[in-house]
């Protein structure tokens, strides 16, 4: 009878060590995950679809050509040096704008009038 105590009592000690070590395997995982691995970069930056990197250079660009304005307003520029640099910047923003206009038909495929007045008479 003693010996059929010991073992149970023996069972149920094991039975507590093994989920003690359980859960102490389970804290130390947690623990490495949240401070030894890093997450990627490419993780934790939003994505970005072609459309939006080039709105954004867009963007840049008008801001380049309003801060070359006022510069040159200001002073800090002649008039040979603006009229070069204002040009290029035009010239880098219209082909931008055509690549957004090609992104942008490719995304939806919508049929162009070419007239306003051609829509009014196909309209009953």
């Amino acid at each position: 009878m003693v010996a059929l105590f010991i073992l149970v009592s023996f069972e149920i000690a094991f039975a507590d060590w093994a989920v003690l070590g359980a859960c102490l395997a389970l804290a130390v995982a947690t623990m490495l995950f949240i401070f030894y691995i890093q997450p990627d970069a490419s993780d934790l930056a939003p994505h970005r679809t072609k459309l939006d990197q080039l709105l954004e250079r867009r963007d840049t660009i008008y801001d380049n050509l309003r801060d070359l304005r006022f510069e040159y307003r200001s002073g800090k520029y002649s008039e040979g040096d603006y009229e070069t640099m204002k040009s290029a910047l035009e010239t880098e923003a219209a082909l931008m704008l055509a690549e957004i206009d090609q992104v942008t038909e490719s995304q939806v495929r919508r049929p162009r009038v070419t007239h306003p007045a051609q829509a009014h008479r196909s309209e009953p």
